[in-house]
C-alpha cells in the first residue's frame, strides 16, 4: 500500500536488541499514527515526543514492572518514526544494594577501628593512673614514703607531687605524735614507779589495818596498770617503722633473751596457777635487744593474762634453715576467726572484762615487721588454745 511505512527486523537482530543478563529489554518502533512497526505492541505510548533527534527519558511501567524509557523521534524521508527503548531496574537496584552494603560494611569497619583506636589510646592514657592506684593500694597504712617519679606520665607529675606533699605532712604529723607519746610515756613512767614503791611501803606499814591495806592494794593495782600502759606506749613509739633504725641490729641468742624476759612473769603465772613452761633451743638472729624484749614481754603477758587459772603456757624458740622461730602457746579459750585479723589493730580488745590497753599485739606486729619478720596465729590441738608464731628471717 502506497504511503505505508514498514520495517523488516530479523529475529537475530531482535535478539541482539533484547540481549541482557540481568534486566529485561523492551523496544518499539511506531509511525505517526501509533502503529507498531516492530517490537512490543504493549509498549507505552511514545507519540508525545515532538522534538526531532533529541532523545527523551522518563520512568514508566511495562508488564507490571518499573522501567526506564528512552524515546527518540526521527524523520525518514519526511515520514515521522518513533523509537522507544525500555529497561527494567534490576541491575540498578542490585548495584544500589551492593553499594549500600559496601558502605555499611565500610562504615562498620571504620567505626570498629575508630572505637579500637580510641580504646587503645584511652587505655594507654589511663595506665599511669592504674599504676598509681596499684602503688597506693599495695601500701600499708603506715607507709608514708614518697611515690617514685620514674616512668611517670608528665600529666601526672602535679598530682603525684601533691600526693607526696600530703604524705610528707602526714609523716611529720605522725612523727610529732610519736615523739610526744614517747616523751609523755617516759616522763610519766618514772614518777609512777616511785609512787608504786611508796604504795608498797605504805601497804607493808599498815598491813595490820584491813581498810588501809585494801585501799593501798587497790591503788597499787591501778598504778601498776598505769605503769604498764605507759611502758606499752613507749614500746609502741619505739616500734614505729618510721623510727626503726636497722643499724642498731646486733647478733643475739633469742633463747637467752627469752629466758631473761620470761622470769618477770613467773610470779604473775603462779598467782593464777598457770604452768609456765619453756622449750628453748639455741636460736641465733640479728635484732634490736630492747625491742625484742618488748615483743617477748607482750606475747607472754597476753598469754598469761587471757588464760584461765590452772592452764598452761609454753614459750619455745628454735632455728630453721632460713628462719628463727619464736612460739608462744597457751591452752586458753582461743580466739574466734572473726577476731584474728583485728587483734593486731591498736586498741582493739576481744574481751573487755580483762584489764588491758589493746596495744600489746599491735606492738608485737610492728616489732616483727621492723625485723623483716611476720606473725601468724593458729589454734592449738582440737581447736583449743592459741599459738602465736613469730618468724624472723635469717640474716647471715
Amino acid at each position: 500500500m502506497r504511503g505505508k511505512t514498514s520495517l523488516e527486523l530479523t529475529k537475530q537482530a531482535e535478539q541482539m536488541l533484547r540481549s541482557d543478563h540481568f534486566d529485561t529489554m523492551y523496544f518499539v518502533v511506531r509511525d505517526s499514527n501509533g502503529e507498531t512497526l516492530a517490537g512490543d505492541h504493549n509498549f507505552p505510548p511514545v507519540n508525545h515526543v515532538t522534538a526531532p533527534n533529541e532523545p527523551v527519558t522518563y520512568d514508566g511501567v511495562m508488564n507490571g514492572e518499573q522501567v526506564r524509557i528512552a524515546v527518540l523521534y526521527v524523520s525518514i524521508e519526511r515520514t515521522p518514526i518513533y523509537i522507544g527503548i525500555a529497561e527494567t531496574f534490576r541491575k540498578r537496584n542490585q548495584t544500589h544494594y551492593v553499594i549500600l552494603i559496601s558502605l555499611l560494611l565500610l562504615d562498620g569497619a571504620l567505626t570498629f577501628f575508630s572505637i579500637a583506636i580510641v580504646m587503645i589510646a584511652v587505655n594507654k592514657g589511663l595506665s599511669p593512673l592504674r599504676e598509681l592506684r596499684q602503688n597506693l593500694d599495695q601500701r600499708n597504712h603506715d607507709n608514708l614514703t614518697p611515690i617514685e617519679f620514674k616512668e611517670t606520665a608528665e600529666e601526672l607529675s602535679p598530682v603525684i607531687g601533691a600526693i607526696n606533699s600530703l604524705l610528707e605532712n602526714i609523716r611529720k604529723g605522725a612523727s610529732a605524735q610519736q615523739n610526744f607519746l614517747a616523751n609523755v610515756a617516759h616522763q610519766i613512767r618514772t614518777p609512777l614507779t616511785g609512787l608504786r614503791l611508796q604504795l608498797e611501803w605504805l601497804h607493808q606499814r599498815h598491813a595490820d589495818e584491813p581498810e588501809t591495806a585494801h585501799s593501798t592494794e587497790l591503788m597499787t593495782s591501778s598504778v601498776e596498770r598505769m605503769v604498764r600502759q605507759s611502758n606499752q606506749l613507749l614500746a609502741l613509739a619505739r616500734a614505729e617503722p618510721s623510727r626503726f633504725k636497722p643499724t642498731h641490729l646486733e647478733d643475739l641468742l633469742l633463747d637467752k633473751l627469752v629466758e631473761e624476759s620470761v622470769q618477770h612473769f613467773i610470779e604473775q603465772a603462779d598467782k593464777k596457777q598457770i604452768d609456765l613452761g619453756f622449750d628453748l633451743q639455741p636460736a641465733r638472729m640479728k635484732g634490736d635487744r630492747f625491742m625484742l624484749r618488748d615483743l617477748i614481754d607482750n606475747l607472754v603477758d597476753n598469754a598469761v593474762r587471757y588464760s584461765p587459772p590452772q592452764s598452761t603456757v609454753t614459750v619455745s624458740c628454735r632455728e630453721q634453715e632460713d628462719a628463727t622461730l619464736l612460739t608462744v602457746e597457751d591452752s586458753g579459750p582461743g580466739i574466734a576467726p572473726e577476731h584474728r585479723e583485728l587483734i593486731f589493730d591498736r586498741f582493739y580488745r576481744v574481751n573487755d572484762k580483762i584489764a588491758g590497753s589493746g596495744l600489746g599485739l599491735a606492738i608485737v606486729r610492728d616489732i616483727a615487721k621492723d625485723h623483716g619478720g611476720e606473725i601468724t596465729l593458729t589454734s592449738g590441738e582440737a581447736n583449743c588454745g592459741t599459738i602465736f608464731t613469730v618468724r624472723f628471717p635469717r640474716q647471715d
